[in-house]
């Protein structure tokens, strides 16, 4: 089952990677270069994917994530094909690519979510830091391949059946991934903990209850036990002497004369003529009630299922101080790569000076990603059970995060093509630590009923934050220069990752601290 969801996911990465690339070239070919039908394209593809996210990460907690991985692959597997077809035909109209580039960015904000919480119900907790790592590999050797495969069959035979080699490669993920069949449960060690947190949350609002009732019926039954004795003989005097005359002279009149007229005359006819009506009334009306109460129902259960997702990260402080790190790491990242071909053309000997770079930083991310599950600093927490957990992950993933600074300052001077390099290589070795690494801790620490919700808002951020520094690049470049704009970026990954770890408990809390009870208030 591993071996099957390293080749899906696989798959899936690969027919990922070749999207941007594919687009491109279709847009340069059929409306030359025109920035602003690119920009069209690729922006239909990453707003519904921002916008989606989160209804996405709602439908892979509430569904089997393999149905649903199942369902996006062979949506962005159409939509390639569509993508395909057009462009073969020889037309690539703009609006046909732009609304197909938005069903794949649905897709994708309904897929991604999803995938953790595959691995979370497939893999033991001992072997996902393994299975991810490995993992890892085939994200990144896809992701270097991809431009390339792409821009070959671009060259080769057009950009037209490169989408549809994307097409069949997300069938074939569609059909590897999707045909996995898990519990639809939740992992045993995941439903102890949401028990757990559940009893805790019970038990609080319990006490809370049963102290406010206690204290308001004692009050209730001391000031109403007085109250009763008291009006309670003047109320029975009163009535005992006025009810004989009121029963002996009004009651007879009121029976003999009105009631036999209203029976005999207007009953008869509302049973007629009325009660059809009123039941036909009462029926659509009912279909009315329901119909809104049913749509209204979904509605508060959706948003509640947002909420439960959002207080899983609340009581978590160090995930959303990591995740709003990795933001930053995506911003800058964005900053570094559209200045570093600039500033390698213009002070560093051209083209050939970039590559470098590139590819060292390849090196590093692989080299990485194989090193992740072979770091020494693992420490054993159930010699029964033989896992290992590493005794302070966080640290490990944001020290990984911050080493983002280190291209960053060397691009600022700029240093020789060659220091770039190394720095660069340290950056995504760095970045092959983090990713296998997070995956673990976050499945690890995060109940697996909530998992894809807290990992859309992890997504949604790192989605938002890499093309947004991509696009303000060049125009913050030209109000504070490219050294001091590189200088500020690699002093703020490396704040907003080392400040995640400041308070990072050894063992990150799974549930909210306990409260106290509200101490009991004077009784009346």
């Amino acid at each position: 089952m591993t071996r099957r969801l390293l080749v899906g996911r696989g798959l899936s990465a690969l027919a990922t990677a070749l999207i941007p690339t594919t687009l491109t070239l279709a847009v340069l070919r059929t409306h030359g270069h025109e920035s602003g039908a690119l920009g069209v394209v690729l922006a239909c593809e990453l707003v519904p994917l921002l916008v989606f996210l989160p209804v996405g990460g709602v439908l892979a907690d509430r569904l089997r994530p393999e149905r649903v991985i199942l369902l996006a692959d062979l949506v962005r597997c159409l939509a390639q094909v569509a993508i395909g077809a057009e462009l073969v035909a020889g037309s690539g109209r703009l609006a046909v690519l732009a609304v197909l580039s938005a069903v794949s960015g649905v897709a994708i904000a309904f897929g991604m979510p999803a995938v953790p919480r595959l691995v979370a119900a497939l893999v033991p907790v001992a072997d996902r830091l393994r299975v991810n790592a490995r993992i890892g590999v085939v994200t990144s050797v896809s992701g270097v391949a991809a431009p390339a495969v792409a821009g070959g069959m671009a060259m080769a035979v057009g950009p037209g059946w490169a989408a549809a080699l994307t097409g069949l490669l997300f069938a074939g993920s569609a059909l590897t991934l999707g045909g996995i069949r898990t519990s639809g449960d939740v992992a045993p060690e995941n439903r102890r903990t949401e028990a757990r947190e559940n009893r805790r949350a019970e038990a609080y609002e319990n006490r809370g209850a049963e102290a406010y009732e206690n204290r308001g019926a004692e009050a209730y039954e001391n000031r109403g036990a007085e109250a009763y004795e008291n009006r309670g003989a003047e109320a029975y005097e009163n009535r005992g002497a006025e009810a004989p005359d009121f029963r002996g002279a009004e009651a007879p009149d009121f029976r003999g004369a009105e009631a036999p007229d209203f029976r005999g005359a207007e009953a008869p006819a509302y049973r007629r003529t009325g009660a059809s009506a009123d039941r036909r009334t009462d029926a659509s009306a009912d279909r009315r009630t329901g119909a809104s109460a049913n749509r209204e129902t979904a509605e508060k259960r959706f948003g509640r299922e947002l909420a439960e997702g959002w207080r899983e990260v609340r009581v978590r402080p160090w995930f959303l101080r990591s995740v709003l790190g990795h933001g930053v790491w995506h911003l800058t990242a964005g900053l570094f790569l559209t200045l570093g071909p600039l500033t390698a053309v213009a002070h560093l000997g051209g083209e050939g000076a970039w590559v470098l770079v590139a590819q060292a930083g390849t090196a590093g991310l692989v080299l990485g990603v194989l090193a992740a599950p072979r770091l020494p600093i693992l420490g054993p927490i159930s010699a029964a059970a033989g896992t290992t957990r590493m005794r302070r992950p966080i640290v490990v993933v944001q020290v990984a995060a911050a080493l983002y600074a280190l291209p960053l300052a060397a691009l600022a001077v700029p240093a020789p093509a060659w220091v770039i390099a190394g720095a660069y290589f340290a950056a995504m070795c760095g970045l092959g630590v983090l990713s296998p690494l997070w995956e673990t801790v976050v499945a690890q620490e995060i109940p697996e009923g909530a998992l894809g919700r807290v990992r859309s808002l992890d997504q949604l951020i790192s989605f938002a934050a890499r093309p947004f520094g991509l696009a303000v690049a060049v125009p913050l470049a030209g109000l504070t220069g490219t050294t001091g704009l590189l200088l500020a970026a690699g002093a703020l990954v490396a704040a907003a990752n080392l400040a995640a770890i400041v308070r990072t408990p050894v063992e990150p809390p799974r549930a909210a601290p306990r409260r106290r009870s509200p101490a009991p208030g004077p009784r009346a």
